[in-house]
């Protein structure tokens, strides 16, 4: 059923289009819309002609079998074979992601306070200093260096 009505909805259209095109234009098209008489821009009252009354007629099947269309439930399953396809490759549920945004690896089962990884720049094998309360002792100047002067000294 429904493809009958689909198949005979495109015949209608391409009919409609036929039509429409065999008319002869009204003369003006959009030039006349900047001012001037109903008679300019709508046209004047013409003769009806078998083109006109094909308009009319498929213009008005094309309506009634779109608007059937939309109440006729469609041919063959409820659902396509691609989304049968689809619905059955779609994991149930996202899988977490093992890194983080930046690229970092996300901590899984560490402890607080574990040894943080090495700056950048450090010799490897070698740990940083532990996290107190004391600021870090400065870095030894190298050699040929000026010292610089405290304050209050």
């Amino acid at each position: 059923m429904f493809t009958l009505l689909l198949t005979l909805l495109i015949i209608d259209a391409l009919l409609l289009s036929v039509v429409v095109l065999l008319q002869a234009g009204q003369g003006g098209g959009l030039a006349s819309l900047g001012g001037g008489t109903t008679d300019t821009v709508l046209g004047g009252r013409q003769a009806v002609t078998i083109l006109t009354k094909a308009t009319w007629w498929c213009g008005g099947i094309f309506m009634v079998l779109s608007l059937v269309l939309s109440f006729v439930p469609r041919g063959g399953s409820s659902a396509s074979e691609l989304q049968e396809r689809l619905r059955a490759g779609a994991p149930a549920e996202p899988q977490p992601s093992t890194t983080l945004p930046l690229g970092t690896p996300a901590e899984t089962g560490s402890k607080r306070g574990a040894t943080p990884p090495a700056p950048t720049g450090a010799k490897p094998g070698t740990t940083p200093p532990a996290a107190t309360g004391a600021p870090a002792p400065a870095p030894a100047a190298p050699p040929g260096a000026a010292t610089p002067k405290q304050p209050g000294k």
